[in-house]
């Protein structure tokens, strides 16, 4: 183990013991179990920003146009073929 020092405020620290009572454990012990709770929670989204994130896909989503394959192939081969020739009408 580690010694360290942290400046709390009281609100913190009387949560804290109030914690550590209820569940009779060492506050070092609490402190402990809630940093490695927020660091396995710390990379994952809210479900605030999930939702976000989501309603943004399903307008994204919708917002492709919808066209024939053939199309899109056919496009795809005209920027291949526009790449191979250096891909501009002018010098840069």
């Amino acid at each position: 183990m580690v010694k360290v020092t942290f400046t709390l405020d009281e609100e913190t620290i009387r949560s804290l013991r109030g914690t550590a009572a209820r569940l009779a454990k060492p506050q070092s012990q609490v402190v402990r179990e809630a940093v490695m709770d927020y660091a396995a929670r710390a990379g994952r989204l809210s479900e605030v920003e999930r939702l976000r994130m989501l309603k943004t896909f399903d307008r994204v989503v919708a917002a492709v146009p919808r066209r024939p394959a053939r199309h899109v192939d056919d496009e795809l081969r005209e920027i291949r073929a526009a790449r191979k020739r250096g891909g501009r009408r002018h010098p840069a």
